[in-house]
């Protein structure tokens, strides 16, 4: 399944409402299952995001599903990346290496 990084900064009414905030990652982590998914971390952090959550997702169409209803809620403003683990990683650079030899431009 791929994987994707949220990088959230808390909107104004995420910080009005911070007391709930252990209630809104349960329902994150519900919604997340109930599209497929799974949510690997959740971690509160320093710095330019207040959190960073990683995703284990069935597609990028079920990603951006769970971002649109994420996003309704209006807590967190999210960045998201796609990441791509060390296997993923390898065979998509094996999988260039193999298409510029074939093309004669890797020598």
């Amino acid at each position: 399944m791929p994987y994707f990084i949220s990088l959230m900064r808390l909107t104004q009414r995420g910080l009005d409402e911070i007391a709930n905030s252990p209630e809104r990652a349960r329902v994150s982590r519900e919604r997340v299952e109930n599209l497929g998914g799974r949510s690997v971390a959740l971690y509160s952090t320093m710095g330019a995001y207040d959190f960073v959550q990683v995703f284990e997702m069935p597609s990028e169409a079920a990603m951006m599903q769970y971002l649109l209803v994420a996003r309704q809620d209006g807590h967190v403003d999210p960045v998201v990346l796609r990441a791509f683990d060390a296997p993923e990683w390898g065979a998509i650079v094996e999988a260039s290496i193999k298409s510029r030899t074939a093309t004669g431009e890797l020598s």
